[in-house]
């Protein structure tokens, strides 16, 4: 049908004005096709109710503002936060697991597990049994389950006859176990901020039978203002109040519904000004015909094309480290004990044989790209930027205390906890922090 008109439309038109024509309906096409990427309708699992036991327990609505520091909210004075948290409890920080990056973290925090343990090494990295990669940018890869180790919160919940909601979370587009949460979106950014507290709004008016008693909600500032103009900036003050308004906006939803919700507002990892002047370029002595490499910015991998050949990755392990200035170079088999980034800690075999590890405020640049002021992913144990936020209010949840600097593995306990949720699944958080902040 379009080419027999485009056709007619030829026999009346100068080449000129047909020219201009082509040119609208391929600029149309475009605008069409970028549209169709962006998904912005909730998907809903038809069928789920939650039992006449979990209509009776609480709710949980886990907040996490990406890229959070652990003191964004006293350096740029987020009076919500800081009023909101200061009626509940507050961390003086959450220690990130190892690479201190969004996805490995996001996932870290719903599973209880370290990155190594749940299988998502990095933001992308190699499967060496599947022979294929994972990336945060790759929809299919994010959307497969096959990816994802541990049991996340939401289908812990949905195995337990609860109905869980996420807007937004890392692993929450995927069929893990064959489970989405009753309620989700597709990640994208189309949707603004006041959108999406109007949805939490939505679903904690549902009838009682198909409200959902756990909700995971994100936001993906201030991490983009601090990469783009680094933590100390204006624009990255100006996200943390625009986070800071947004909070105040839901915790006021909540209030309205009358309901016992629990707000848990963390962040997956902090964030620093770096080195952009003095990169570290890629190590000469890497043999590419030898050697996979990938990674940028922070951390760097050597996967060997002949894993077998033990006496050849320890040759170019030796050679790479003799050239190290402003990195550190490890085995795999002898990462620090902090990371739980070794040999005996990859459950799924993804992370590369030989693991060049930057130190604080260097940072490689492998593909010549113009270097983010802003940056995380160090080791959390040794650049305290890199530590997160963890705030938590609600009818649950002591009032008006401090606690110490805790892992993120131990989120996962804690939100159990006061969901009434089992787990027989090991994992590496413990219930010390959630017997320190929950009502009895």
């Amino acid at each position: 049908m379009m080419l027999a008109s485009s056709l007619f439309f030829i026999v009346k038109v100068s080449m000129k004005s047909f020219i201009r024509f082509l040119l609208i309906v391929v600029s149309c096409s475009q605008i069409d096709s970028v549209l169709a990427q962006v998904d912005t309708i909730q998907k809903v699992v038809s069928g789920r109710t939650n039992s006449a036991e979990q209509q009776k327990k609480p709710y949980v609505i886990l907040v996490s503002a990406d890229g959070f520091r652990h003191d964004y909210a006293e350096k740029y004075e987020a009076k919500n936060l800081n009023a909101l948290s200061g009626q509940g409890v507050r961390a003086k920080s959450m220690i990130p697991s190892y690479p201190s990056v969004t996805f490995p973290n996001h996932y870290t925090i719903a599973t209880g597990l370290y990155p190594s343990h749940h299988g998502l090494v990095n933001n992308s990295f190699f499967d060496d049994t599947k022979k294929a990669s994972y990336s945060m940018s790759n929809q299919r890869a994010v959307r497969d389950g096959s990816w994802y180790g541990g049991t996340p919160l939401w289908v812990l919940a949905e195995q337990q006859q609860m109905i869980s909601a996420s807007f937004y979370w890392v692993g929450s587009e995927a069929d893990i176990k064959g489970t989405l949460p009753t309620y989700n979106y597709n990640y994208n950014t189309a949707i603004s901020n006041p959108r999406r507290i109007q949805v939490v709004k939505e679903w904690l008016n549902l009838p009682e039978n198909i409200r959902p008693h756990l909700i995971t909600f994100y936001f993906n500032e201030p991490d983009h203002e601090g990469h783009t103009h680094g933590p100390d900036a204006e624009k990255t003050k100006q996200a943390v109040h625009s986070i800071d308004s947004a909070m105040k906006a839901l915790n006021d939803v909540v209030k309205s519904t009358g309901l016992p919700v629990n707000i848990i507002f963390l962040s997956d990892h902090g964030m620093t000004a770096v080195d952009t002047l003095n990169t570290l370029p890629r190590p000469a002595a890497i043999d590419t015909s030898k050697f996979f490499v990938s990674g940028d910015g922070l951390m760097v991998y050597l996967t060997a094309k002949d894993r077998s050949n033990r006496p050849e990755i320890v040759s170019m392990y030796k050679k790479v480290t003799k050239e190290a200035v402003g990195y550190k170079v490890y085995l795999k088999t002898k990462m620090p004990g902090r990371m739980h980034y070794s040999a005996k800690d990859d459950v799924k075999n993804r992370i590369g044989d030989i693991v060049l590890v930057t130190e604080w405020p260097k940072m490689f640049n492998l593909y010549g790209r113009k270097p983010s002021p802003g940056m995380h992913g160090y080791d959390p144990y040794l650049v305290k930027d890199m530590h997160a936020t963890f705030y938590a209010w609600g009818p649950h949840i002591k009032e008006g205390i401090e606690i110490p600097a805790f892992k993120n593995v131990d989120v996962y306990p804690i939100v159990t906890e006061i969901l009434g949720l089992s787990y027989t699944e090991n994992i590496d958080g413990t219930k010390k922090v959630a017997t320190k902040i929950l009502k009895k």
